[in-house]
């Protein structure tokens, strides 16, 4: 009973990251360009909203997490469960994500993932791919290997620098998108916003989305093929300070 007790606390800890980031990018983003969305987490300062969350339970200030994003989905906007029968879809909505059936990876990208996807061992990697992949690519490892090289083209720009930079401080979406338009080009910026959570007195940044085209071009080309959107989060806290 605990062991479901907590995972139901994980379930609605983690499933904010939809609300925030996720509903929220598939409400507002218009015109023909954008054609998916790629979801990132800020695991310093969503761990800062969500302390208690098993997600959390081994982060800290020398975690790779605290200097770099973390996967957490990139689906369509307005589609989910795409193909997915209604008993399955319904376990993934509201039950415990690890009875989900298993995955079908490359042990190479396996390693990627579980690395880039923290929550990845409580099963998210399993309930993102029925919610969102299912509707993005024909199969789980088509759609987790371009997720990760996605992923791995913004951890190598400066944005993450920015984020580690305002560590224990305050972060502005000018800032970040000043960052976007230096790393991926004049605009780029318009095309993300910040997802958000209140804790406490405290606005607490958790993350990312980015618009992207269709296509498979590099992420510069993608968010440049995209539509420019509004973000409701315009400042917030990222969290602790780094260390080393």
């Amino acid at each position: 009973m605990k062991t479901k007790a907590a995972f139901s606390v994980l379930a609605a800890c983690i499933s904010f990251l939809l609300a925030a980031g996720v509903a929220l990018a598939q409400s507002v983003p218009d015109g023909g360009g954008t054609r998916e969305v790629l979801s990132l987490s800020w695991q310093p300062g969503y761990c800062a909203a969500r302390p208690k969350s098993r997600g959390c339970a081994d982060f800290s200030a020398t975690s790779p997490a605290a200097r770099q994003f973390s996967l957490h989905s990139r689906f369509q906007v307005r589609k989910s469960y795409c193909g997915i029968e209604a008993d399955l879809k319904q376990r993934a909505r509201k039950g415990k994500w690890t009875d989900l059936p298993d995955i079908t990876l490359a042990v190479a990208t396996k390693q990627r993932l579980m690395a880039a996807m923290p929550a990845a061992r409580l099963g998210l990697d399993r309930q993102q791919w029925l919610r969102s992949g299912s509707c993005v690519a024909a199969s789980a490892e088509a759609y987790y290997d371009r997720s990760l090289d996605l992923l791995d083209q913004l951890n190598a720009s400066p944005v993450p620098a920015l984020f580690t930079g305002k560590a224990g401080g305050t972060l502005t979406l000018a800032e970040v998108r000043a960052a976007f338009d230096k790393a991926f080009g004049p605009g780029a910026g318009e095309r993300v916003r910040l997802a958000c959570r209140k804790a406490g007195d405290r606005t607490m940044v958790i993350g990312l989305t980015i618009g992207l085209a269709a296509g498979e071009g590099t992420l510069s080309a993608l968010i440049d093929g995209s539509s420019p959107t509004k973000s409701r989060c315009t400042e917030g806290f990222t969290g602790m300070a780094s260390a080393g």
